[in-house]
């Protein structure tokens, strides 16, 4: 299977609402590698990596996120697959 690998940043109310925790359990069940972090912004900042259908149902995930989250934007950066992912972690 080919893997891809893609980098979001999402904005919004993002913070303080599980983002990041439920950004894990959303990657584990569709057997997606990577990280999610908080940035100082206000911002969450997260790499997905994985089939081309598990990143691509992250990012449709990350358009809404948890029920507290109030997503305003989301970018999209694609890049090249590390062989160093081997999980997914919170940062």
């Amino acid at each position: 299977m080919k893997e891809v690998r893609a980098r979001v940043v999402i904005s919004g109310w993002v913070q303080g609402v599980c983002f990041r925790a439920s950004t894990q359990q959303q990657a584990q069940k569709r057997h997606v590698k990577g990280w999610v972090r908080n940035l100082n912004s206000g911002q969450v900042e997260a790499v997905f990596q994985g089939g081309m259908l598990g990143v691509e149902g992250m990012i449709e995930w990350c358009r809404h996120g948890p029920s507290g989250a109030r997503v305003s934007q989301i970018e999209i950066f694609w890049d090249q697959p590390l062989p160093s992912e081997t999980r997914f972690n919170i940062l």
